[in-house]
């Protein structure tokens, strides 16, 4: 997990987390924590889908099907609006629903104060 953090935040030498402050108007202190309170999630999504054949084999599918490596190339193409919905297809293959992504977001939220 601490790992999965760590290439995030350091993905195109910080500008990643700049470009999220930018799109979501956050600082970097508030970007940073809702990351580290979302990437706990994240990494469990991922490690559930690894270990099932199927589930694997979903999210490899998903994630093949374009081509989401332009988003660490070129963090401005986060402002696009196509990525929302880009990103919420990849949240629901890792995550599993909407309703789980949600759940993960609204404790996320309280903790950081982010609404």
């Amino acid at each position: 997990m601490l790992d999965l953090l760590n290439a995030i935040m350091n993905s195109q030498q910080g500008g990643a987390v700049n470009q999220l402050s930018r799109q979501f108007n956050l600082d970097q202190n508030q970007t940073q924590s809702a990351l580290q309170a979302l990437v706990p999630a994240l990494a469990a999504g991922l490690k559930q889908n690894a270990s099932s054949p199927t589930g694997l084999q979903n999210l490899i599918g998903a994630l093949s099907t374009g081509r989401h490596d332009k988003y660490v190339e070129n963090p401005n193409l986060l402002e696009d609006p196509s990525t929302r919905e880009e990103g919420n297809s990849i949240l629901s293959h890792i995550l599993g629903s909407k309703d789980v992504s949600r759940s993960v977001a609204s404790p996320a939220s309280e903790q950081t104060g982010i609404r």
